[in-house]
This record gives structure tokens, C-alpha cells and sequence, in this order.
């Protein structure tokens, strides 16, 4: 089962998808459940998504919003793959994290903004892991049971603000970079296995980035035991697993993003999530 979180005319909702659209869940719930994230803090009761499902809102007449336009926190992992040939004494000793802004997020098929203070807009295509029930001092042997789903996230980062200090956070957060969706694909319906899930990323069609997420320094439950420890983990938080190499600045010569190029991030067993690069206003 899919669901995502979208808007119509009479506002923001969520969902699931079926024959070319949307059911409803925020209407269907008669607001108990207004959004996505609120299902899941209540425990995703599974009565309200059984039976068959039908269409109340076609894809034509909404417009897809990110998973969770309203996350606690977004947690994002860097330098969280082995590489071909990579050094093993450069393997950190603990992840590499930082913090997204729930405002930078944009959904599949929103335009990637590439800002008007730097040329240097790159891309990377991640795993995200949604949270879907609460805890602290998570054992890493329990952690999966705290999983709602995944999706699939495209990191965008402006190198060039990135590498302003020893923090990533400028170039982590700039308006319209960090692309969520399109949808979640509940946990149940993808079980992790040691070979992982396959992750491509391709711009304008050209394949730029392979991997599968077997391929982890730290995996997700690791990253769940983690975080668990110095944060409080609630439904509907994000956690977004770190991407491989051959992102832009990875390559030679470095290949950034332009007005008019489409990034696309596939993710086995969840989809593609597709976005056009357009320059800001």
C-alpha cells in the first residue's frame, strides 16, 4: 500500500493511491486524521484502511505534497556507504548526521530550486525511513518495529554554501532542495533484506549514482539505535540514510545542476521520485 500526502482545493490531506488517484483518509477519518503524520502517531489503525479503497480525488485535480510536509525533525546521514576501493581507515567511527528544515522540502514532480547565489546545486539519491512509532534508547534488536515505511529522498545541496565551515547546514537547507516522495511504502510491504534495495539516480536520463542500501556503514537500525539515544524518536520523523558516490562533485569534471534538468531518483520496490530543476525567482 502507498500513501501520500497531497492537496486539493479544499486543502491538505493524505491517502492511498488507487485507479489513477487518491482515497481520501483526512475525509474518510471525518478529520480524526487530518494528516499523515497523525495516522501514525496514532498507530496507523489498520481499520480505516481495509476494505476496498477507491478513488475520491483524482491525480489531475491535486498535487502530490512531500510524505510528511510537517516532520518533528528530519535526521540526514553523510559518508554513510562503502565504496569500491574505499580506504577502510576513512570509515568514520560513528555517523556523520545533520538536520534538514521540514521548509526545504518540496514533492515529486515540484520544480528543484536552484538558488540565484550559487551555481553549484548538487544531487543525491537517498533511502528515507519514516518513523512510525515513538521511543528513546532504542535497542538496535527492536529498532525495525519503530519503521512506518520508506520512501525515497533526493538531498539537494549547494556545495558551494556547504563548504562554508566545518557545518553543512547552510547548504543543506536552501528553499526547494530537499525532494520527498512520492509516496511511503509501508514497511510490512518491504521487508529489509541483506541485499538491500537497489538506488539509481539519474539526470536527464543518464545514470549517475548506483548502489543497493546493503551497502551501509551504518544501517538502519544502527541509525534508529542512534539517534534514539540523544533524541527522542516521534511518528512521522525522518530519518534520510546517507547516498553513495558519483553525485556531482564526485565526478570529474564536477557536474552540477542547471535550470531544465530532471533528476530522478529510483528506489527497488518504492518508485521514482521526479524532479525538474528550474532557477529561482
Amino acid at each position: 500500500m502507498k500513501l501520500v500526502s497531497f492537496s486539493t482545493q479544499a486543502g491538505p490531506s493524505w491517502g492511498v493511491t488507487c485507479d489513477g488517484g487518491f482515497a481520501d483518509m483526512g475525509l474518510r477519518s471525518a478529520g480524526a486524521y487530518p494528516d499523515l503524520r497523525s495516522f501514525l502517531a496514532a498507530g496507523a489503525p489498520a481499520d480505516l484502511l481495509s476494505g476496498p479503497l477507491k478513488a475520491d480525488v483524482s491525480e489531475a485535480d491535486s498535487r502530490l505534497l512531500p510524505v510528511i510536509p510537517n516532520p518533528e525533525k528530519i535526521v540526514m546521514a553523510a559518508l554513510n556507504y562503502h565504496e569500491p576501493g574505499g580506504d577502510p581507515a576513512k570509515v568514520p567511527d560513528y555517523p556523520v548526521l545533520f538536520l534538514r528544515l521540514p521548509s526545504s522540502q518540496i514533492a515529486h514532480g515540484d520544480p528543484l530550486i536552484k538558488p540565484r547565489q550559487s551555481d553549484r546545486l548538487d544531487f543525491e539519491g537517498e533511502l528515507a525511513v519514516i518513523i512510525g512509532k515513538a521511543g528513546r534508547h532504542i535497542p538496535k534488536d527492536q529498532a525495525m518495529a519503530h519503521v512506518a515505511g520508506y520512501s525515497i529522498y533526493n538531498d539537494g545541496s549547494v556545495r558551494d554554501w556547504q563548504k562554508h565551515s566545518h557545518q553543512f547546514t547552510p547548504g543543506k537547507n536552501f528553499t526547494g532542495t530537499g525532494a520527498f516522495g512520492p509516496w511511503m511504502v509501508e514497511a510490512a510491504a518491504l521487508p529489509v533484506s541483506e541485499r538491500g534495495f537497489s538506488l539509481v539516480t539519474r539526470v536527464n536520463g543518464v545514470e549517475k549514482q548506483r548502489t543497493d542500501t546493503s551497502k551501509m556503514i551504518f544501517d538502519i537500525p544502527y541509525l534508529i539505535s542512534y539517534i534514539s539515544t540523544f533524541a527522542p524518536l516521534f511518528p512521522g520523523d525522518v530519518i534520510v540514510t546517507g547516498t553513495c558516490t558519483g553525485f556531482g562533485t564526485t565526478r570529474t569534471p564536477p557536474e552540477f545542476l542547471s535550470p531544465g534538468d530532471v533528476v530522478e531518483v529510483e528506489i527497488e520496490g518504492i518508485g521514482t521520485l521526479s524532479n525538474t530543476v528550474e532557477a529561482e525567482r
